[in-house]
């Protein structure tokens, strides 16, 4: 995979330098300065939370372990790669940059973070992306609104070799999925299952691209569950994960939701939830409305509601009163790439704007419409949530569910199933299927 990612990396650097000239001529500045980042001190501590590369500086190259590290660019000029290698005799020292993409830098090794500004471009023409910790004299924050709506509202269409790194992280998570579903079916505990998951997937916890959420039973109903019970229940009827994997930097966010053989109802939901799903997946085309297939989803999984006997209004009555958003509360999904939740998912256009959420919905992260290269997630889901079923009791519209009914659900937790799907200029590609697909069950 090396070799095809050396194949087309030059490209994708090439469209990364093309839309820097652009929006540093936007914003009249000469150069472009961006910081990898520095690790954050705990508070009253002396360690470090997990170190975290900016997402601006791994969009030029594959270096996601580069603390203390810069890059500057001219337009017309190669990028120069200012690189922190340390001496240190407490942690491991970063080895020296190598692979496919160190021809493509002019590169300067520093011993200490001070040492960088020497090798860094005028601050005051500099349009340079860093956050508060960079603790560089004279290279403080000065992107630009101009510079930053540029790069982050083209961000959102994937290069082809940046959609190859999400293959690849796709395949990563698709392989601990098959390994966490498999812990479920043998009766593991939460943390059981996600250890389960780490190793499969190869990667620890600092490394995955969000924290996992591993829920068996009534802890599918906590959207973003991380807790990792380490007893398993008795009896395990139901499991939702939502997990993922990163490659050089590359997210994939992938959800899926099983079913016990003594819980065939709930089975049988699921699958309603997954044919839904899947008619979703299938409309990622240029052109389409994200916002209108996030309420046309609200209306499918109303009638999904309706049908097994949740409710007694119809779809469009579910939707238009607020009951389907009980059931439903989150949004349909959002873009994803070099961050999980990727940015500009409101921005109207690349000089900024904002297209507002449909009225009633807002939990929604993706308003644009989609155009060749966005990757957007398709995550649809019922839950049986207490707190707002409770808030529903004292509603009207209490009278037209089945209480019963929802009550038998409730220690089933709730559904979700989630999949990357790439728009292009025909139909789309379904990263996570895909994946699944060449990982064995």
């Amino acid at each position: 995979m090396s070799s095809a990612l050396a194949a087309l990396y030059p490209q994708h650097l090439a469209t990364v330098r093309e839309r820097t000239d652009k929006a540093l001529a936007l914003g009249g500045f000469d150069h472009l300065v961006v910081a990898a980042g520095r690790p954050i001190v705990r508070f009253l501590d002396d360690t470090y939370y997990p170190f975290a590369v900016s997402p601006h500086f791994k969009h030029w190259l594959p270096l996601i372990d580069a603390p203390g590290s810069w890059i500057a660019y001219t337009p017309g000029k190669k990028p120069k790669l200012v690189f922190l290698q340390p001496r240190d005799y407490w942690h491991v020292v970063p080895e020296a940059p190598s692979g496919y993409w160190v021809e493509h830098f002019d590169i300067v090794v520093i011993r200490e973070p001070a040492e960088a500004a020497a090798h860094l471009p005028d601050a005051t023409r500099s349009a340079i992306i860093a956050d508060d910790n960079v603790r560089l004299d004279g290279f403080a924050p000065s992107a630009t609104a101009a510079v930053m709506d540029y790069l982050h509202f083209h961000r959102a269409f994937k290069t082809p070799y940046e959609l190859a790194l999400m293959r690849i992280a796709s395949e990563r998570g698709a392989r601990g999925h098959r390994a966490a579903e498999a812990a479920f079916r043998a009766g593991k505990s939460e943390l059981g299952i996600h250890m389960d998951y780490l190793g499969a997937v190869g990667q620890i916890d600092a490394e995955l691209p969000y924290a996992s959420i591993v829920g068996l039973n009534q802890h599918g109903s906590v959207l973003h569950y991380t807790n990792f019970d380490r007893e398993p229940p008795r009896p395990s009827l139901s499991f939702l994960i939502d997990a993922g994997a990163g490659a050089s930097g590359y997210a994939s966010d992938i959800t899926r939701t099983y079913a016990s053989p003594q819980a065939q109802e709930f089975q049988a939901l699921i699958d309603s939830v997954e044919a839904a799903q899947q008619s979703f997946c299938a409309q990622v085309k240029a052109g389409l409305d994200y916002a209108r297939l996030h309420v046309h989803a609200h209306h499918v999984l109303a009638e999904v509601l309706r049908e097994h006997g949740f409710i007694r209004m119809s779809a469009e009555s579910a939707v238009a009163s607020g009951v389907s958003a009980v059931f439903f509360p989150h949004g349909l999904g959002h873009g994803i790439g070099m961050q999980v939740h990727e940015v500009a998912g409101f921005q109207e256009s690349e000089i900024g704007g904002f297209i507002k959420r449909p009225d009633g919905h807002p939990y929604l992260r993706l308003t644009r419409t989609l155009a060749p290269g966005m990757v957007v997630t398709i995550e649809p889901g019922i839950y049986f949530i207490d707190m707002l079923l409770a808030e529903l009791k004292e509603k009207p519209e209490a009278k037209d569910i089945d209480w019963a009914r929802v009550d038998a659900f409730r220690k089933y937790g709730g559904i979700r199933i989630e999949d990357d799907v790439v728009c292009t200029a025909g139909e789309p590609e379904n990263l996570t299927r895909d994946a699944f697909g060449q990982v064995a069950a």
